[in-house]
């Protein structure tokens, strides 16, 4: 039975930690293997969903990516994680290896333990578990960008460590880990990439590697065929909600805001850096419609650093609206954002 599983590997990683481009690469890079893609996105645009699709990567065709835009993959396993391994399994030809890109709010170890359910088991097995974490963000010493407020009352309050939803997300997933992606590299110097590795050390408790990584770029094989079999090893992965029921995600605010057609890319940024600064936003993305462009905006921020770029032309089937996700901590000003990025 064993022999004729497929392997799944599961990416998780917190909020902009460079997940989507750590797939995009392997996707790119498949050398043959037939792949097949779950993205499970926080919010109400699937913008990490069309990032993918819009590869065209031969090894992995637009209907081999299924979509999961209901909530976090490890709150909604039965209903919606299931359903999309059934429609990939019923493709012909049958895939060799099938990537789970997990929500920033996900925790890996629920998910995994989908895979000791019978009617799961006897069809695929959990290959590995990778952890993308950014590096910059933790040689400053948070666990993502813009965080500077949360890490002041922690700092105040050392009871506050392990209460914290976000450091325990980070743990648990870090925890979970068999392999440790530490991205953006190209962004720290030595001192810097000392200090994350030295985070990183302090919540693992196995012998897990640490590879450095900018841009996503890391060998396939580096990540893939590691048959390790997870979903038998769970119980060794200790996480903060062991024992606990359904856990929730009301520590953050995640809403879609809408904009007229852009001048300036440029401006654009500015003003997105401007609102992750001024009112805790931790994550924004989206596609935006530039004036004069055929070509549609990528938009992505992690905290103050944003990037931009065109990314594919607009299609007639397009809804040829600007939206931006924000995502950030419970509280967020929707109507101050709003107001900075729309003006």
């Amino acid at each position: 039975m064993t022999a004729t599983r497929v392997p799944c590997t599961v990416v998780t990683g917190f909020l902009g930690a460079g997940k989507t481009t750590l797939i995009r690469h392997i996707l790119e890079n498949a050398k043959g293997k037939r792949l097949a893609l779950i993205v499970n996105e926080f919010g109400d645009v699937g913008v990490d969903g069309e990032i993918l699709k819009g590869c065209g990567v031969e090894s992995c065709p637009e209907e081999n990516i299924v979509e999961l835009a209901n909530g976090c993959i490890c709150c909604t396993v039965a209903d919606d994680f299931v359903p999309a391994l059934d429609q990939i399994l019923s493709h012909t030809p049958r895939v060799d290896h099938i990537l789970i890109e997990t929500s920033g709010l996900a925790l890996p170890k629920p998910l995994v333990q989908a895979f000791q359910w019978p009617s799961v088991k006897s069809r695929v097995t959990v290959d590995g578990v990778v952890a993308v974490v950014d590096g910059p963000a933790l040689a400053e010493g948070r666990v993502a960008s813009n965080m500077d407020a949360l890490a002041a009352q922690r700092a105040q309050d050392g009871t506050l460590d392990h209460d914290d939803p976000v450091e325990e997300v980070f743990e648990d997933q870090v925890a979970c880990a068999d392999l440790i992606i530490l991205s953006k590299s190209d962004l720290m110097d030595a001192a810097g990439s000392a200090r994350a590795n030295t985070v990183i050390g302090e919540h693992i408790s196995r012998a897990v590697k640490i590879v450095p990584t900018a841009h996503g770029k890391v060998d396939p094989s580096v990540l893939l065929g590691l048959g390790l079999a997870v979903e038998d090893d769970i119980e060794n992965r200790k996480s903060h909600h062991d024992g606990m029921g359904d856990h929730e995600h009301d520590d953050f605010d995640s809403f879609v805001i809408e904009l007229p057609s852009i001048a300036s890319p440029d401006e654009l940024a500015a003003r997105v850096s401007k609102a992750a600064e001024e009112e805790n936003v931790l994550r924004v993305k989206g596609f935006v419609d530039v004036d004069a462009k055929p070509m549609r905006l990528l938009v992505q921020a992690v905290g103050p650093r944003v990037n931009h770029y065109y990314d594919r032309a607009w299609t007639p089937q397009d809804d040829r609206r600007s939206r931006l996700v924000v995502i950030g901590l419970k509280g967020l000003n929707r109507p101050a954002i709003e107001k900075i990025l729309v003006g």
